[in-house]
């Protein structure tokens, strides 16, 4: 199949290309570029065959020629980010996206897998139960919002000959070409290596689902190679059985990989009212071919291994190459982006 994969430059992009080359598909990257030049040292960058630099909102028909299925991974990423404006947010989020569904309908596309997210069921209220792709959604965020109305967009431009369908991501982690220090797991790792200090800022109860971006990969892969009848305008929660930890398990799990560090639980409140527990047994008995491999310790070894030979190359890891809304803030601050998010003197032509 031919591929195309916007956001191929961000962080789970990198591992996607790599994986659905390694499958034999042909790929081509869609992406304006914001973090192109956040690169993390050792990891290895596999290109697509193809590559378009254009702004998700400034998708045309000639993007989408000849191409059987999109993998959409191109948004604002996460939560603070897509608090700068919200409005912005529902632009690239969401409207950018159901135009661009729109016409690759038009031209013939026959898969959209779009990233979608468990932040959609949001605060969790008396959960008795782990949440499955049936449950109510309580988006707390800009970002959440959007992944939710996007959904029912694109469900709305599903037809016999196109189908969409929704992976929700648990919260990712992961080493990256493009690697992040702003999720939960990353983010305790890097404090783990550098300070010796792993300081969990809230009571360390609220439940968070992880993921590791490899298997993200695995069921872009799957879902892009099904058959209709398996996938056609449905959701699926993406990760393990095993994948729903408290935030304090989580520290602890770091804390025992990298000897000597100690977890702080300092009971403080972070502003972030999100607990939820996730059912992801449709995807591991309906997601054809999809079955998820790492592991948190897993994770939490592959993080650590990665610190410890010294890749972060003198940079701080809180720096704009692992901060996604640092890096946003360094192209305003230096002229290269306008207040909408639009990078000037980009070139609009496929390379």
């Amino acid at each position: 199949m031919h591929i195309l994969v916007t956001g191929h430059l961000g962080y789970i992009g990198p591992v996607a290309v790599r994986i659905l080359k390694q499958a034999g598909h042909r790929v081509t990257g869609l992406d304006i570029g914001y973090f192109r030049d956040c690169v993390a040292d050792g990891t290895g960058l596999v290109p697509p065959d193809r590559e378009i630099v254009r702004d998700m909102r400034d998708v045309g028909p000639r993007d989408l020629e000849g191409v059987d299925a999109v993998v959409h991974l191109a948004a604002l990423s996460n939560d603070p980010m897509g608090e700068l404006d919200p409005a912005l947010t529902h632009s690239i989020n969401t409207q950018a996206t159901l135009r661009m569904a729109a016409l690759a309908r038009e031209a013939g596309v026959v898969r959209l897998v779009f990233a979608s997210s468990c932040s959609i069921y949001g605060a969790a209220e008396d959960q008795t139960e782990p949440l499955t792709e049936e449950a109510p959604f309580n988006p707390v965020s800009a970002y959440a919002v959007s992944k939710v109305a996007t959904e029912q967009g694109l469900r709305d431009l599903a037809t016999d000959g196109f189908s969409p369908v929704f992976l929700r991501n648990a919260t990712a982690f992961g080493v990256s070409g493009r690697l992040r220090f702003d999720l939960v797991l990353n983010n305790l790792a890097a404090w783990a290596h550098t300070t010796g200090s792993i300081k969990v800022l809230s009571d360390g109860t609220p439940w968070r689902p992880l993921v590791h971006i490899e298997d993200i990969a695995a069921a872009i892969l799957a879902a892009a190679e099904a058959p209709a009848s398996s996938v056609h305008a449905q959701a699926f929660n993406i990760g393990r059985a095993d994948a729903n930890h408290q935030v304090r398990d989580i520290a602890e799990a770091v804390g025992r990989c990298f000897a000597g560090a100690r977890v702080d639980i300092t009971g403080e409140t972070a502003g972030d009212p999100r607990s939820y527990r996730v059912d992801f047994s449709k995807a591991l008995t309906r997601l054809p071919g999809f079955t998820p491999g790492w592991t948190l310790e897993r994770g939490c070894a592959e993080l650590h291994d990665w610190l410890k030979a010294g890749r972060l190359d003198e940079r701080d890891f809180q720096s704009r190459t692992f901060i996604r809304l640092k890096q946003l803030r360094h192209l305003m601050e230096i002229g290269k982006m306008d207040g909408a998010l639009r990078l000037r003197q980009t070139a609009e032509a496929g390379i």
